[in-house]
């Protein structure tokens, strides 16, 4: 089982305390591209063109990691 889907599953499971950091590995490792400027907010990007904003600072509220969890499943046609 590779990084990111350990991570992946420890966020569905458990969507409290990640960082940023921690949300690009599983987006790069998944294929949806970030970008993150040194503002606020990282915003992840589908191929198909969905985003989803979220802010920088930590903690991470549990809100974006099951928004940020359920767009990579998306992408990964799991859903």
């Amino acid at each position: 089982m590779s990084k990111s889907v350990k991570l992946l599953n420890a966020m569905k499971n458990n969507p409290n305390d990640w960082e940023i950091s921690q949300l690009q590995t599983v987006a790069k490792q998944n294929g949806v591209d970030w970008r993150h400027d040194g503002g606020s907010h990282c915003v992840f990007i589908t191929e198909d063109g969905r985003t989803l904003s979220v802010p920088a600072h930590r903690p991470i509220k549990p809100i974006y990691i099951k928004k940020f969890v359920a767009l990579i499943l998306r992408e990964l046609s799991y859903v």
